[in-house]
């Protein structure tokens, strides 16, 4: 038996419904069970636990072979950031799965690192060498940002005006991936043993947030200039909006951190 936690977001519905396809026998690992059983298919298990705290883990995933974490933090509030979800919650996933003895592929992003400015990506890495400090045989899946993401973000921030948002100049390149080969390349490695100890970087494809926008105005339609956050605005929210609204001072920090160059921050 696979299960998959947090299938019931964008990569987790992808990759359930790969592996129903192919016949795999399945159990989802959610907080939000009503929510995951109004997205999935019937035919699905969905079991309510809470990555952020071991108790009940174990009993979630008994009986699975293969463990599957597609969890992520960088919308959550208060208490459900990347360091209680991302950091925390799969370290507490990965001891469920060695108490039962099963395997774990793990989702995780490219360029994660230790010393990263954005909390998402050094959670991420912790999630890494906690996986690989362990007993258990694992494999890890790096992706770059997700393209069905900010498609609908740039789609939404359009509003009725048909003139997306882009966070910051949108002149600097940026890797995506489709979610689709995501989930392609998960359950691809799920399925293989052979993937145990490795860790499979996807490359995905450079374009910069201002073309991204200009392909979202051309496939809907859409004309008019693109708007613009300043820079100096996206750094004053991520600090601002931090005590009362962690996920949006998050989000700006990011969008900030996508649109500058590294080696110029």
């Amino acid at each position: 038996m696979i299960v998959v936690a947090g299938g019931s977001g964008l990569l987790g519905r992808l990759i359930v419904t790969r592996l129903l396809d192919l016949g795999e026998r399945l159990a989802v690992l959610v907080r939000d069970v009503d929510r995951a059983r109004a997205l999935l298919d019937p035919a699905v298990k969905v079991t309510g636990a809470d990555v952020r705290r071991p108790e009940g883990l174990d009993a979630a995933v008994a009986g699975a072979d293969v463990v599957v974490s597609a969890v992520h933090g960088f919308l959550g509030g208060r208490g459900a950031g990347p360091a209680e979800i991302d950091e925390r919650g799969n370290a507490n996933l990965i001891d469920a799965a060695a108490a039962t003895g099963a395997q774990v592929v793990l989702m995780s992003v490219s360029g994660a690192a230790p010393d990263h400015p954005l909390d998402l990506f050094r959670a991420k890495y912790a999630a890494e060498q906690y996986l690989l400090a362990s007993t258990i045989p694992g494999t890890i899946v790096r992706a770059p940002a997700y393209l069905e993401t900010w498609r609908a973000i740039l789609a939404e921030t359009a509003g009725t005006t048909g003139r997306p948002l882009v966070f910051g100049r949108g002149d600097r390149p940026i890797r995506f991936v489709s979610a689709a080969e995501v989930a392609d390349t998960v359950v691809t490695a799920t399925r293989q043993p052979a993937s145990r100890g490795q860790t499979i970087e996807i490359a995905g494809e450079p374009i910069t947030m201002n073309e991204l926008a200009r392909s979202v105005q051309q496939e809907r339609h859409w004309s008019g200039s693109l708007r613009h956050v300043p820079r100096p605005v996206l750094r004053a929210l991520a600090v601002t909006a931090r005590p009362v609204n962690p996920a949006f001072a998050r989000q700006n920090r990011a969008a900030l951190g996508m649109d500058v160059d590294p080696a110029r921050r």
